[in-house]
């Protein structure tokens, strides 16, 4: 080394074992701290828009969007009026939500395709509002054009139960829709008139499956019995796995055909309950049956269900499995 080289009396080399100890923490900040930066600065992005665009109108709100909003935006503030129900309590804030909905529904065209689906949800909006002044706007719109806004409005005659709709749910049943008749024989039996029984007895021997389940279930709650044998085949997991049907589906056949079973108090179905209440797979299942079996008044017989045999044609017609599928394989209500 020469003297110009060399280092003098104050100068040191290079510390290469410092510079060494910096290269991982230099790596460390790269690799680590800055991803987590982009992380939280993403979140932060993230929970701001959200917070900026989160959805804070009330139904009137909704309700004034549908009168005078954009023809893509009228239908959907239609549908989430629909869902936003449940904050309005009952009092003059609702009525007064309801009349004004009345008013709105009532504006609306048939046959103008914008309109057609904002009628959809509001025919829902009507029977939910719980305000029997909109059955004659209801009886008008189930025989709309539109065969889904027919079906909403016979919904809703359902959920405000006035005898008024009667004719015209009898008339919806006599559909060539399989899911008109279906959703026109749960709403005889939510309309508590023993007038609708003749028609649910021949609905009892319609095509489709969800139709004779729905007509069973609707005889019982109006007292009747004849619809017993299908109540009974609904309770039959073997029968019900040749539907199609999913795991919630079967269940909720299941349970409601043991609580229809449990409303007429047939003794001779006991032992069938008690039987679901010891073996079948599903908890609410069996619960329903226990509940079913104690209300009937609980006999505790061990002996298996056998179907008797029946006593006439027709019956035993109504026994036999339907050539069918279920449309919507789940019970309307």
């Amino acid at each position: 080394m020469t003297e110009s080289t060399r280092p003098g009396p104050g100068s040191s080399l290079p510390e290469t074992a410092e510079e060494d100890e910096q290269k991982p923490k230099a790596s460390a900040l790269r690799f680590f701290l800055l991803p987590l930066l982009v992380v939280g600065t993403a979140v932060l992005i993230f929970l701001v828009f959200n917070l900026i665009t989160f959805d804070r109108r009330s139904p009137s709100e909704y309700l004034q969007e549908v009168r005078g909003g954009g023809p893509n935006r009228r239908w959907q503030a239609a549908f989430e009026l629909s869902r936003s129900l449940g904050r309005v309590k009952p009092g003059p804030e609702r009525d007064a939500l309801a009349a004004e909905t009345l008013r709105v529904f009532e504006t609306l065209a048939r046959n103008r395709p914008e309109d057609v689906p904002v009628r959809r949800y509001l025919a829902l909006v009507l029977g939910k509002l719980g305000d029997r002044t909109a059955v004659p706007a209801l009886l008008v719109s189930a025989k709309d054009p539109d065969p889904e806004t027919r079906l909403y409005s016979v919904w809703s005659l359902g959920v405000l139960a006035d005898p008024r709709a009667l004719e015209t749910v009898v008339e919806t049943s006599q559909s060539e829709d399989a899911g008109a008749r279906k959703m026109a024989a749960y709403v005889l039996g939510r309309l508590g008139s023993p007038a609708a029984i003749p028609r649910l007895k021949v609905l009892l021997e319609d095509s489709a499956t969800d139709v004779r389940w729905n007509a069973a279930i609707a005889l019982a709650s109006l007292g009747d019995r004849t619809g017993l044998s299908v109540l009974r085949s609904m309770t039959d997991r073997a029968s019900l796995s040749r539907l199609s049907l999913t795991s919630d589906q079967m269940e909720a056949a299941m349970v409601n055909a043991v609580k229809a079973i449990a409303l007429v108090r047939d003794e001779e179905s006991l032992p069938l309950l008690e039987k679901i209440e010891r073996e079948d797979p599903n908890l609410r299942v069996r619960e329903a049956a226990r509940l079913a079996a104690e209300k009937i008044g609980r006999r505790h017989s061990l002996r298996e269900w056998r179907p008797r045999e029946p006593k006439s044609e027709s019956e035993a017609e109504s026994r036999r499995p339907g050539n069918v599928e279920p449309r919507a394989a789940v019970l309307v209500g």
